[in-house]
């Protein structure tokens, strides 16, 4: 499974590099903001699915999952959300965007692999 990672925090994206570097049949590539994940769709990346933070600066979560979803082949592309907003009304706001899943930051590293798969098995894919 393809993955691509986007989050502004290098030490979240160094931790989640080790936490899904854990089961061999993911295959990660992470990106320092939403232009850069943008620009690496446009380059020819095609994941199975995108892990995407919500607050970064310039291009949001939520910003860079609107211009995700207006790019050819990727309408369909499960986005989870990643972010410390645990609220039960922030989550529902983020699925209603078009996420399949949220993951509350701090994560457990240990369980972060499962928890992706168990979210986008949830989503049927």
């Amino acid at each position: 499974m393809r993955i691509l990672h986007i989050d502004d925090e290098p030490d979240i994206r160094e931790v989640t590099a080790l936490a899904l570097g854990i089961d061999p049949g993911i295959q990660l590539t992470s990106c320092p903001s939403g232009q850069a994940g943008l620009a690496a769709l446009q380059g020819g990346l095609r994941p199975d699915a995108i892990l995407l933070d919500v607050m970064m600066p310039g291009l949001d979560g939520p910003g860079t999952l609107e211009q995700v979803r207006t790019m050819d082949g990727f309408a369909d592309t499960p986005v989870i959300f990643m972010t410390a907003r645990a609220q039960a009304q922030e989550q529902a706001r983020f699925i209603g965007l078009g996420a399949v899943g949220v993951i509350i930051k701090p994560f457990d590293p240990m369980t972060l692999a499962g928890q992706v798969r168990d979210i986008l098995a949830g989503a049927g894919r």
